[in-house]
């Protein structure tokens, strides 16, 4: 069966390799006559698989020894309400930025259990953009600075992250291992596996042990990240960590972190160049804050827009739809997504321009 391309914005594009192993594995993981799900997460195998996707989470992120690696679930939404249970203490201030969806959405919730200052607000301009440094007023002595390093649904990115004078913390849900950053400027990360991690049911979350000391008490032993970081607490998602642990193996086999950046800078290059070249695609953001991993843009009419739809998924080119709250195109080339998708895609707007120009 020929593989479609695959432009989704999550659950996303998986590495072939991956599954092909997966399908492989499933039936008898390494001649035990078991399937990894339905294994003891205590036995020998699974532990195996867990520390391994753990080591090399570290390896690829320069992670430190003073930062615990978690497998969650609750996805990022679960975790827009973990943290200002745990690290939004009575009388203090938390940080957030308002650059789009999930943004507003994490904003949400931690209003519900403390209080919230919006350092920087861009969710409402178009074309969309992430805020410029100057724009930002963070709190002197905040529990902690949020952000969202990306937004899939505007298609914006932090090309620089912020210096916010308190820890920050960051939703990387959309560009984790895309490109090189510094962990060690974060007190916590989290990041939903289902676009650049693994399958949808695993939540990365990466909390430095300083900051981990400072959560407040009384939080239900489940939400409590201590609870997580001192033990595998509970039966963890132990199929999606199985895929975790394949595709950071994969992305070693890719170069590492500087490896797949070359290959994401270049998908989206090519990309954005081809909606630049002339006037009939239109991007959707501030060229300054352009993702690399979500391309949002638009055509003449809504009416084109569909017909892009359903031509480009009659040619092969699957999910390219736009958000429902914001319309358009999007064009999700996640690590996974392959070069040559990209340049199926570029062909293609090229000749629905031309019948359609």
């Amino acid at each position: 069966m020929a593989r479609a391309y695959n432009f989704s914005a999550g659950p996303a594009i998986l590495p072939v390799e991956v599954l092909e192993e997966a399908q492989k594995d499933l039936v008898d993981y390494q001649g035990s006559g078991m399937s990894i799900m339905e294994m003891s997460h205590r036995g020998k195998e699974y532990s195996a698989v867990h520390d391994e996707a753990i080591a090399n989470m570290r390896e690829l992120l320069g992670i430190s020894d003073d930062y615990a690696v978690l497998f969650l679930t609750g996805g990022a939404s679960g975790q827009f309400a973990w943290i200002p249970m745990n690290l939004l203490g009575e009388g203090q201030v938390a940080d957030y930025t308002a650059t789009g969806s999930w943004a507003s959405k994490a904003i949400k919730e931690a209003k519900i259990l403390g209080k919230v200052n919006i350092a920087a607000d861009s969710s409402k301009e178009s074309p969309a953009r992430m805020p410029l440094a100057d724009e930002c007023t963070w709190t002197d002595g905040a529990a902690y600075a949020h952000i969202t390093t990306n937004e899939t649904i505007g298609g914006i990115q932090w090309k620089a992250f912020p210096d916010a004078g308190s820890p920050l913390v960051a939703d990387m849900s959309s560009d984790i291992l895309s490109r090189p950053f510094d962990v060690s400027k974060f007190g916590l990360i989290y990041a939903g596996a289902q676009k650049n991690i693994g399958p949808a049911g695993v939540t990365v979350v990466l909390i430095k042990d300083d900051f981990l000391q400072k959560r407040n008490e009384g939080v239900a032993t489940m939400l409590d990240y201590k609870t997580h970081a001192d033990k595998l607490y509970n039966t963890p998602p132990v199929f999606a960590v199985y895929m975790v642990e394949k595709v950071l193996r994969w992305l070693e086999g890719r170069g590492g972190i500087d490896g797949i950046q070359k290959i994401n800078e270049r998908k989206a290059k090519m990309l954005y160049d081809r909606i630049d070249k002339t006037d009939f695609y239109r991007g959707a953001a501030v060229p300054d804050s352009r993702s690399v991993m979500n391309v949002c843009f638009r055509l003449p009419s809504e009416e084109l827009e569909g017909q892009f739809v359903k031509a480009a998924a009659a040619a092969g080119l699957q999910a390219l739809k736009g958000h429902r709250s914001v319309g358009g195109i999007r064009a999700s080339i996640y690590n996974a997504c392959p070069t040559a998708a990209v340049e199926a895609l570029t062909s293609f707007m090229d000749e629905f321009e031309q019948k359609n120009g």
